[in-house]
Parts: C-alpha cells; sequence; structure tokens
C-alpha cells in the first residue's frame, strides 16, 4: 500500500469509528456510571466483535451477508431487540443519589464480565458494521498484497475504535461530573435509555443493501 492511500484511508476511517452510534452512545453511558477505565475495559468485547467481523469480510463471507436477506434480517431483529431492552433497563434504571455514587466509587467495580458482554453483543447484532468492512476496505486494499494490506487496514480500524471509545468514555465521565445530583442522572438515565431505544428502533427498520 502507497503511503498516500493510506494517509487517505486514516481520515475516513477515524470518521467511520468517531460516528456516534449504539457502540459509542454505551461508552458514554457506561463512561458516565462506571468510569472511565471500566468502560474502556468494556469495549474490549466491541473489539473482539468487529476483529471478528473483519475476518469476516476479509475471507469473502460478507458479501453472503449482502446477498441473504433472510440472514440480514435475522442478524438485524436481533440486534435491533436486544437494543431496544437495554433503553428500556436505562429508563427504568434507578438514579443514585450522592451518598450512593461516593460509596460505589469506593466499592465493587460492576461486572466486567456482563459490560464485556454486553458490548460484544451490540456491536455483533448490527449487520451494517460488517457491510461497511466489505464496501469500506475493499477501496484500498493492494490487490497483489491482498493478506497484508487488508491487515493493516484492519488494525488501523482497531486502533482507531480504541481511540473512539476511550474519547466517548471521557466525554461520560465529564458529564457524569458536570450531573452531579441524582435528578440529573436521572435525565441522563432517559436520555441514554430513549437514543437507544431509538437507535434500535433505526435498525429495526434498516434496509438490506440492493
Amino acid at each position: 500500500m502507497t503511503l498516500s492511500a493510506y494517509l487517505l484511508f486514516l481520515p475516513a476511517c477515524f470518521a467511520i469509528n468517531m460516528a456516534f452510534g449504539p457502540n459509542n452512545l454505551l461508552s458514554v453511558t457506561n463512561g458516565a456510571r462506571h468510569g472511565v477505565s471500566p468502560a474502556v475495559i468494556a469495549a474490549s468485547g466491541r473489539l473482539v466483535a468487529f476483529a471478528i467481523m473483519i475476518a469476516i469480510a476479509g475471507l469473502g463471507m460478507g458479501a453472503v451477508l449482502v446477498a441473504s436477506e433472510l440472514a440480514f434480517d435475522v442478524i438485524k431483529y436481533i440486534g435491533a431487540a436486544y437494543l431496544v431492552w437495554i433503553g428500556v433497563r436505562l429508563l427504568r434504571a434507578p438514579a443514585p443519589t450522592a451518598e450512593v455514587q461516593a460509596r460505589d466509587a469506593v466499592s465493587a467495580p460492576p461486572s466486567m464480565r456482563a459490560l464485556v458482554r454486553q458490548e460484544f453483543t451490540v456491536a455483533a447484532g448490527n449487520p451494517k458494521a460488517i457491510l461497511v468492512f466489505t464496501a469500506f476496505f475493499p477501496q484500498f486494499v493492494v490487490p497483489g498484497a491482498y493478506a497484508s494490506s487488508y491487515v493493516l487496514l484492519g488494525l488501523t480500524f482497531l486502533v482507531f475504535e480504541l481511540v473512539a471509545i476511550a474519547l466517548y468514555a471521557l466525554l461520560g465521565a465529564r458529564m457524569r461530573r458536570l450531573a452531579n445530583g441524582s435528578r440529573a442522572m436521572r435525565w441522563f438515565n432517559r436520555i441514554s435509555g430513549s437514543m437507544m431505544v431509538g437507535f434500535g428502533v433505526i435498525l429495526a427498520f434498516t434496509r438490506r443493501p440492493a
């Protein structure tokens, strides 16, 4: 891959990583509710899901998802239902008081396994992600060095995704400090939950590319 082609790929890739979607909303929410470090660690589940998707797209199986309306719809509706379920849980989540927030800061951290699984499931339940890899990466892959150039693009995407995760987690932690108090956190839960439900509805009505 030429340096000019790679330099063209970098900003386009980072724009995709920074696009605000369900997973980045999770980073904001986890950053606000649990802190930056748990939010970043939890997002390892997302990185694993994206790595698997990149491998699938690289092996050409992403084209199967594009061609199969049934496979696309099954993944889409499962993912949409899961997003709505997360949103409803956020809407119903109690807002901690200042005393509870202070106590939680020194108590045991939340179940990281559950947070990692949540990130993985949200990423894996969005068929549009694998379509991004199927449509976007081939524009920069070098035909004569397919494997090495594709691996480079995949690793770059995952590194940029980690940067995006940290930035959104920091944003969430900052929002928590600004929204100090149970009433403000209650509104944060409502907004996050409503947005997550909205993402689920949008995903449910997403059509397979022709």
